[in-house]
């Protein structure tokens, strides 16, 4: 019996053969949607990229310079300008006050900096460990940094960093104290937004032990419409929910005099931590590796691709192999559409992944 069944089983095992040795039907090509072109105003300075050289003349013309690092598709740099030059106000103090200069992420321009050393645009702006655009860069007559907006942030405060930069109050009022006053009610009422993934009464945010995770703190603060906009239109994401479990997550009111234990161990009120931090609005998201020290930060408008590109950033490790967000950002995108998904860089979680999102 066996023998005579024996041909008829060799004779099917080309035909298995065969198809095992057919590639799987490939997936399709996930749609990338939400890239934007932007077309920058004409009364930007057409720089020869000589920063010293461009400082100087501001100087002498009592202005002083910004740096704009963007990128091609960047759809919070089509925001910035359709939203916020274009209002009279913002574009008129920029005019009167500032010589604004653009800054390719990736381009090839050469750049003199304030070291004396040529770099191209994109090695420059790795220098300055850009990682979000736009980023706005303000210089003082001397070269200082005053100020850096990392990311895209609304009119209000974006004239507020103008008025403050423009009018010359370094030295005079903090940038937090300055927008606070613009900002906080001086009655603030109501409760933050909680969320079940915080830690209730954590106080001490050190990290201990092998089994640490990376922290996730939450600056913000009551009345606090941006706020609102994160957690009901951002963070509930699924897919956030989901890379959040990973991470201690704590939410602190950044006005608050209460007193906690830093990552680095000093103890101190929950305001002066943030002044420290540099942290000058809410909400502002601060992201540390488990032996405590900072990843990356955000205060800006972002949606839901680049807060998720954020926390995998940190929870995944690829800090440690790539220093460049946008370079993980970018890797990531492709990732998933070979992976057949569609990929909305201008998406809140409220929205579905759709052609009309363009």
């Amino acid at each position: 019996m066996k023998i005579r069944y024996l041909p008829a089983l060799l004779a099917l095992l080309p035909v298995f053969s065969l198809h095992a040795a057919e590639p799987a039907t490939p997936a399709r090509m996930g749609t990338y949607y939400g890239a934007r072109t932007t077309e920058y105003p004409a009364w930007f300075k057409d720089s020869f990229l000589n920063l010293k050289e461009d400082i100087d003349e501001a100087r002498k013309n009592g202005k002083r310079v910004i740096l704009m690092f963007t990128q091609n598709g960047c759809p919070y740099c089509s925001a910035l300008v359709e939203r916020n030059l274009s209002q009279r106000e913002i574009e008129s103090t920029m005019k009167e006050k500032f010589d604004v200069i653009a800054v390719d992420l990736w381009g090839d321009k050469e750049l003199v900096g304030l070291d004396g050393k040529t770099y191209t645009e994109k090695s420059y702006s790795a220098a300055q460990k850009i990682q979000f655009t736009p980023s706005l860069v303000f210089f003082d007559e001397t070269g200082k940094i005053l100020l850096r907006l990392n990311g895209y942030v609304p009119p209000a405060r974006l004239q507020a960093a103008l008025d403050w930069v423009g009018g010359r109050h370094e030295n005079t009022i903090a940038f937090r104290d300055f927008v606070a006053a613009r900002e906080v009610p001086k009655q603030a009422s109501g409760e933050m937004i909680r969320e079940g993934f915080f830690l209730k009464n954590a106080t001490d945010l050190r990290r201990r032990g092998k089994a640490a995770r990376p922290l996730a703190v939450f600056f913000e603060q009551k009345d606090c419409p941006d706020c609102e906009v994160l957690h009901r239109r951002v963070l509930a994401d699924p897919d956030i929910r989901g890379t959040l479990a990973k991470f201690d997550s704590v939410q602190l009111d950044m006005w608050s005099r209460n007193l906690i234990t830093t990552p680095e161990g000093k103890r101190m009120a929950v305001r002066d931590w943030v002044r420290q931090l540099g942290v000058n609005y809410a909400p502002g998201i601060v992201l540390l590796d488990p032996s405590g020290k900072e990843v990356i930060r955000w205060e800006s408008s972002f949606r839901v691709f680049h807060t998720l590109g954020m926390f995998n950033y940190t929870v995944s490790g690829e800090y440690l192999r790539e220093p460049s967000f946008q370079r993980f950002l970018s890797a990531r995108a492709e990732h998933l559409r070979e992976s057949g998904r569609d990929v909305d860089i201008w998406r809140y979680a409220d929205e579905p992944v759709a052609p009309t999102a363009q």
